[in-house]
């Protein structure tokens, strides 16, 4: 099986963002867990504003492109946003446990 090296690196630097993202998800601040997703949102109006109409095609034809561009574009943002939701969801029950158990104690 020969894979290549391009596809090999694309695919550590994927995993790479998600594990930054868990990481920075499980912070105490919750703001952290937020600059991926806005970076990718950022990306992605920097794709939609970089795209220039070509002389001669339809407005209606340009609004469907630059739309479909962005939610492709997106699908990223979403990705960092569940992963995002769900490491605070899971930091919020740990916090309710541990309250739990302390009002056990007293």
């Amino acid at each position: 099986m020969n894979i290549p090296i391009n596809t090999v690196v694309l695919f550590l630097i994927l995993i790479g963002i998600v594990v930054l993202q868990v990481f920075l998800s499980r912070r105490e601040n919750k703001w952290l867990g937020l600059v991926l997703p806005a970076l990718s949102v950022l990306f992605s109006l920097f794709t939609v504003f970089g795209m220039y109409a070509y002389v001669g095609q339809p407005v209606s034809q340009i609004v469907i492109q630059t739309i479909m561009i962005f939610l492709m574009t997106n699908i990223p943002t979403v990705i960092l946003l569940v992963i995002y939701a769900a490491c605070r969801e899971s930091l919020k029950k740990k916090k309710e446990i541990d309250k739990m158990s302390i009002q056990d104690l007293d």
